[in-house]
């Protein structure tokens, strides 16, 4: 009885162990099936290494199937770097591998990146490749790789120390930070600063701007639908310290920081500005868009939008704004701040207000009040004083002021035309934006895109 069972259980062990053999095919229409035909990066920049991208292979044959290689078209000289399910392409060794196997109905998952070399032209270059598979039945299929690799320059831990003029056709990428030391001016025109990570600009000295885009590094997507350069906290900022005066910024968008702009406390000084921006965005950032501490400064022309935190406050000192954009469709927090701040004081430290003046300008936004002015509890003395004019204000009517509000356009929940209904664009879900007016807005007139 006992050898019957033994030889029964021999031959169960070895029909399970024959089905588990599976066999593969030379056969040329077993075919590999792809996940992506091609393979599309995001713009990158020369020499930098790019995000991993994948795709699947799948064999979904009777047999399984044997691949003689893999390999890149171009071997090493293209940028492109290639692992599929652990098994590197190595660049050294003729960017190719051997002696692969996908079993019927498995699958390889395919890892790519691209580190570029410099092209030495002005505009992005498209790099393409080709990944071949090359099958034990001699058949070869292939899947296409294509990124643009674009040529920059590449600055680490800057310090200008001296005047310095910066115009160029090339971008910029700036890694742990660019500082203006307190005797230098720098002069920026006509350039993009793209910043990595917790990079931003100190000025000690003096900046001036004119047609510059300041921004974060990151070219590729977050998702399919939202590229990085439409998410908030992708650098510092802009920080202008306590000796830092007579700052100009014509034509210049900053936008994804922490903190935009910030204007350190320093002793007011009537005869000296802080600051002056003309013509200027500042969106989607995801602390303050603007904060001034105890500084003259002047606003003309500029699009305020879209903070974590307020999109601009004023503590103290004399801002003087005019035919400004200021809208809070922050939309990736309930607890974002309002549109407009100003008060007296900063950190319980009085900072006398000797004005904030707005004239012919928006303030508008997702909640119910979106000015908001406060002055330190009990304080009759630090001056605290304010005045509206011809603008769109989005708070409850003050009815009782007609000295420091005049012909205000008084904005309600209850008004048919309100908030994001006065522009052409708000989109939330895909973080898309367009400030300028809509043809129903009542807003006309007003603002930095009347």
């Amino acid at each position: 009885m006992a050898r019957r069972i033994f030889l029964f259980l021999s031959v169960i062990l070895a029909f399970v162990a024959c089905s588990d053999n599976d066999s593969f095919t030379t056969s040329p229409s077993a075919r590999l099936t792809f996940s992506a035909d091609t393979v599309k990066m995001d713009t990158i920049f020369s020499t930098v290494g790019s995000a991993t991208y994948t795709f699947w292979v799948y064999n979904h044959a009777q047999d399984g199937v044997r691949l003689r290689s893999v390999r890149l078209r171009q071997g090493n000289q293209t940028g492109f770097r290639v692992n599929i399910d652990g098994s590197y392409l190595d660049n050294t060794l003729g960017s190719i591998v051997n002696g692969l196997e996908v079993r019927k109905g498995d699958s390889l998952r395919v890892f790519v990146e691209l580190t570029a070399p410099e092209n030495r032209k002005q505009m992005p270059q498209l790099v393409e490749d080709d990944l071949l598979f090359l099958l034990e039945s001699g058949v070869e299929q292939r899947v296409h790789l294509q990124g643009c690799s674009w040529d920059a320059l590449q600055m680490r831990n800057w310090v200008i120390k001296s005047d310095t003029v910066i115009e160029t056709d090339k971008p910029i990428i700036i890694y742990g930070g660019l500082k203006v030391d307190s005797m230098a001016t720098l002069t920026i025109r006509k350039t993009i600063l793209y910043f990595h990570d917790l990079a931003g600009i100190d000025v000690y000295g003096r900046l001036i701007t004119d047609s510059v885009l300041m921004r974060g590094d990151r070219l590729d997507h977050m998702f399919d639908y939202l590229p990085y350069d439409r998410v908030s906290g992708q650098w510092k900022g802009v920080f202008f310290h306590s000796s830092s005066f007579w700052n100009e910024l014509l034509n210049t968008e900053i936008r994804n920081a922490e903190n935009a702009v910030v204007c350190d406390t320093a002793a007011f000084d009537d005869e000296a500005q802080r600051l002056y921006m003309e013509r200027c965005v500042v969106h989607n950032n995801k602390g303050a868009g603007i904060e001034t501490n105890n500084a003259k400064v002047g606003l003309l022309d500029c699009q305020i939008t879209n903070s974590l935190g307020d999109c601009l406050a004023v503590h103290g000192g004399l801002v003087l704004i005019e035919a400004c954009t200021i809208a809070q469709f922050y939309p990736l927090s309930a607890n974002r701040g309002v549109t407009l701040r100003f008060s007296n004081y900063r950190d319980s430290i009085p900072y006398p207000l000797e004005m904030i003046q707005m004239r012919n300008s928006i303030v508008t936004g997702y909640a119910d009040d979106e000015l908001m002015g406060s002055t330190l509890e009990n304080d009759s003395v630090t001056p605290f004083v304010y005045y509206f004019e011809n603008s769109l204000l989005r708070t409850p009517k003050v009815e009782d002021d007609t000295v420091s509000f005049k012909q205000i356009i008084w904005e309600n929940p209850k008004d048919s035309v309100q908030g994001k209904q006065h522009f052409k664009q708000i989109d939330e879900y895909n973080m898309i934006y367009d400030f300028h007016l809509d043809s129903i807005s009542t807003a006309w007139g007003l603002g930095c895109y009347r």
